[in-house]
């Protein structure tokens, strides 16, 4: 049964929604307008389940970039959701590939969430018993966030249309296995949960979308400029909907955090930004200042304390 939102609630997330749909060189616009409302529908699904379980996937190998490791976008937001969640009270699990396990691990510690165990996968082998322990965990959401899934001719690929299918575990067969609902963030096509946009609009407007797109569906899509804003604007939307769990959310929207989280990624993980493949605390070519300008637009709408301040509080 699809929740419904309030006028209120809706309208705010429906700014939030906005604040993070602007396009940074990929096509997107279309794809924007295609799921726009998605971000409402997403929360107001999980926000209505009373003490969800949650499992993450994330991790995005890059294999060209100076070292070859797992990008920050996505693991980064992962580890602030992972932290807002288990500071609300909620239950959460991580999967990735085994070539990004060092990164998320590095994104979750700096985060604060330590408690938030891993699993990981390696590329070639299957991913039946990681179903089996999600399974056998009662998970009833998942939540993918820049994870890469097969395009339609089965293969994984980068936004340069490299097949890296030798790096990434089938971990869409996990996102896909149910009996949980699934909600994923992207943006670009070619991740987890696209395959719920009509694939002639992505082949037209994304650069090499024909070949890149996703035919992976999720059961709520979230779409961005850049996947990190999307876990912004997810945990911004469940601050409005869920009041007991406010302070969490918004606390995992400190610039502090953020940084941190994403600096210790590429220290310790090590991690990379995937658009200009360095090794540099970045996420898709784009500094601090402009991911925080977006996160700043966020906060502004729904007219809370500076994050930072209820920080203190969590």
């Amino acid at each position: 049964m699809t929740q419904r939102l309030d006028d209120r609630p809706r309208a705010l997330i429906d700014r939030i929604e906005a604040a993070i749909h602007r396009d940074v060189g990929r096509g997107m616009n279309p794809v924007f307008g295609a799921t726009q409302g998605g971000l409402g529908r997403a929360a107001a699904a999980l926000g209505a389940s009373h003490q969800p379980r949650i499992g993450l996937i994330t991790g995005f190998f890059v294999p060209h970039a100076d070292p070859p490791a797992a990008e920050t976008d996505g693991p980064a937001g992962a580890a602030l959701i992972a932290r807002a969640f288990i500071h609300a009270g909620l239950s959460c699990r991580l999967a990735t590939d085994t070539t990004c396990r060092s990164a998320c691990r590095a994104a979750l510690d700096a985060a604060g969430a330590t408690a938030v165990p891993i699993d990981a996968a390696a590329p070639d082998q299957p991913v039946d018993p990681l179903i089996d322990r999600w399974r056998r965990g009662a998970i009833d959401w998942v939540i993918a966030i820049e994870r890469c899934g097969p395009a339609a001719d089965g293969h994984p690929r980068n936004m340069r249309g490299t097949d890296i299918s030798a790096h990434a575990a089938p971990l869409h067969r996990l996102f896909s296995a149910g009996p949980w609902r699934s909600i994923a963030i992207g943006d670009g096509g070619n991740e987890i949960g696209m395959g719920r946009v009509d694939p002639g609009l992505i082949a037209k407007h994304v650069p090499l979308g024909e070949a890149i797109g996703c035919v992976v569906p999720a059961d709520f899509l979230i779409t961005a400029g850049v996947s990190h804003w999307g876990a912004y604007a997810l945990l911004a939307a469940l601050a409005v909907l869920r009041p007991e769990w406010s302070g969490a959310m918004l606390a995992g929207l400190a610039e502090h955090l953020d940084r941190a989280v994403v600096e210790a990624m590429v220290r310790d993980g090590p991690a990379v930004d995937g658009v200009s493949l360095r090794h540099a605390a970045t996420i898709d070519a784009l500094d601090f200042p402009v991911h925080h300008a977006v996160l700043r637009d966020i906060l502004a709408v729904i007219g809370n304390r500076p994050a930072a301040d209820i920080a203190a509080d969590v």
